[in-house]
């Protein structure tokens, strides 16, 4: 996948943060080398978040956020600084831009102990330094610059840089597979597939198995049981489709490990342990209580959709209780869930994992279970334990 075909998720998110008129938005257009956003001198033109996916040296794909003004006033101002405190959850690196003529203030401030609440390494920009008679001694991930001239915008990528610390790229799947090891995995093509095209998770396991040097055969759940007789040597590996699980499961032997999409990106995404005790919430349920599915993106709904309809379903069928339902998909997801006995969150493939472990971390500070879609269907369908198996072999 070229740096230009990465989708958001799995790029570097950067927020430019700060007061009105300290001059985010003309940082961000020096930053990046273009106008993405508009200036003026008029405090609070920047009204929403601007997000522009691009790549940038030396960090690779990245997302640029441009934010509102945090000091921005009125009851239109209170929903803009909303807007900020929600791209924090996305962010993986803060600039803070403050005007260097004025100094930084309590709104500053307030800014970098929300940086530090959230473990969000930060720069912190002091703008408009062509405006200064001397330069005071800055502390360490504190830059000069200035936006109207171009001074300290070198310095300020290259601290930013500094910043991103290099880990090594998580494995999906190719941590559980050798070098000329072959994986199954199974794709349904049903009407709530994608026209012309295969889901980002699916997408990214492939990669990730053919980076492992081994195999990917990818095959449609009627396929698979020939496709096992066909093959000289068993697969290593079967990954399923989490709305197929019952059926593959009855077509892969025992001795086979069989795992889902949605609970490799479970494990991806660093929630697989809170997902399996969340999911013991399942026998907690009682008549009347609530439930929350949310999704991270937004889709049209198909009528036998997996958020509204399966997951419903499969929960009557597995609780026997009459339970309410809430849904939410999106940016949105409650601050406040004390009125859920459980979260049930898609694989967020299309969050970031920063977003991800802020959705879960809400749930958990609030005592609310937190499972994903896979880890429920697997733990509904009575095949949990074989599913997640193979993780407990290897960590």
């Amino acid at each position: 996948m070229s740096l230009q075909n990465t989708p958001s998720a799995g790029r570097i998110h950067i927020g430019f943060f700060g007061m009105r008129n300290a001059g985010k938005s003309s940082t961000v257009n020096a930053f990046t080398g273009q106008d993405l956003a508009v200036v003026s001198d008029t405090k609070g033109t920047t009204t929403d978040p601007v997000m522009k996916a691009m790549e940038l040296l030396p960090l690779g794909p990245v997302m640029i956020i441009d934010t509102p003004g945090f000091d921005d006033e009125g009851a239109l101002g209170a929903l803009r600084v909303k807007k900020t405190l929600q791209v924090l959850r996305k962010t993986d690196i803060a600039v803070l831009v403050s005007d260097a003529a004025q100094g930084m203030g309590a709104c500053e401030k307030e800014l970098i102990s929300l940086f530090r609440e959230n473990d969000i390494p930060y720069i912190v920009a002091h703008n408009k330094c062509d405006l200064l008679i001397s330069y005071p001694v800055l502390p360490e991930h504190e830059v000069y610059i200035s936006a109207k001239t171009g001074e300290g915008i070198h310095a300020l990528k290259e601290a930013v840089a500094g910043l991103h610390t290099a880990q090594a790229a998580k494995p999906i799947a190719g941590d559980l597979l050798h070098a000329g090891d072959t994986a199954v995995l199974v794709v349904p093509i049903d009407t709530a597939a994608p026209k012309g095209r295969l889901i980002l998770p699916q997408v990214q396991t492939i990669r990730d198995i053919l980076d492992a040097g081994a195999k990917a055969f990818v095959v449609k759940e009627n396929e698979l049981e020939n496709t096992l007789k066909e093959l000289k040597t068993p697969p290593a590996l079967v990954i399923t489709d989490s709305q197929v699980f019952p059926s593959v499961a009855a077509v892969v032997p025992k001795d086979i490990p069989l795992t889902s999409f949605s609970i490799l990106m479970a494990r991806y995404k660093g929630f697989l342990h809170t997902a399996l005790q969340g999911v013991k919430a399942l026998h907690t349920l009682k008549d009347g209580d609530t439930v929350l599915i949310a999704e991270g993106c937004t889709h049209h709904r198909q009528c036998e959709d997996i958020g509204t309809v399966k997951i419903p379903r499969w929960l009557k069928n597995y609780t026997g209780k009459e339970l309410h339902i809430k849904t939410c998909s999106g940016t949105e997801f409650p601050e406040d869930l004390s009125a859920f006995k459980l979260v049930i969150h898609c694989g967020g493939c299309m969050l970031t994992e920063r977003e991800v472990k802020y959705r879960m971390n809400t749930a958990t500070r609030q005592g609310v279970p937190f499972v994903n879609y896979g880890i429920l269907i697997a733990a509904v369908t009575g095949i949990l334990e074989r599913s997640v198996e193979l993780f407990e072999e290897n960590e």
